[in-house]
């Protein structure tokens, strides 16, 4: 499934141009830019099935570095500084990896 079958072509491309410089991305900016924010719980969790690659039910840190080519080949990587700042903010049970409930509340908080 692509994103923009979920989301909004044109506001996944504002969105990476906003974080295109690296150290700059910011997870609640980006997901409110994107529109996803705004959509239900079923639509972020169709999201989380495009980010989660490997099919585990986790979003893991290598899969985080990633996140912003998930939603659009032009995406960049993310920083280690950004991914291990994206990993503290949604990892509430600290098993160094994101599930699909703690990426739904990351993005609706």
């Amino acid at each position: 499934m692509a994103m923009n079958s979920i989301l909004n072509a044109d506001d996944i491309k504002k969105a990476l141009a906003a974080f295109a410089a690296v150290d700059s991305f910011n997870h609640k900016k980006f997901f409110e830019m994107v529109g996803l924010k705004a959509k239900s719980a079923d639509d972020v969790k169709k999201v989380f099935l495009v980010v989660d690659a490997d099919s585990s039910g986790f979003i893991e840190e290598n899969e985080m570095k990633t996140l912003l080519k998930r939603f659009s080949p032009e995406g960049r990587d993310l920083s280690d500084k950004e991914t291990k700042a994206f990993l503290q903010a949604a990892d509430t049970d600290g098993d160094g990896k994101i599930s699909i409930d703690e990426f739904t509340a990351l993005v609706h908080q």
